[in-house]
């Protein structure tokens, strides 16, 4: 079940995206961690805890909302912009897999 519902800009253009490689569409003008938690409960699991994560101060200051590209670049979700094509890799196939 997703974290957070879509209340506006839904007629703003569909961007598709992957995480952990499975098909995802946010719109223009979502950040990354937007539109995955617009996918699901969580962004990550935590590294040392495996508890889940969804972003904390929402602004970039602190370290919570750190996920992958595919290409291996680590971004911050929460002031990444969404980007068609991205493939988001979250860390949870790694700890589960």
């Amino acid at each position: 079940m997703p974290l957070l519902h879509r209340l506006i800009r839904n007629d703003s253009a569909v961007i598709g995206f992957t995480v952990d490689g499975v098909p995802c569409e946010g719109r223009a003008g979502d950040s990354v961690l937007t539109a995955v938690l617009c996918q699901g409960e969580r962004l990550r699991e935590s590294e040392f805890s495996g508890e889940a994560r969804a972003g904390f101060c929402q602004m970039g200051a602190c370290q919570d909302c750190w996920v992958q590209l595919e290409g291996g670049e680590r971004l911050r979700a929460c002031t990444t912009p969404l980007a068609q094509g991205m493939h988001i890799i979250t860390g949870r196939a790694r700890l589960h897999g």
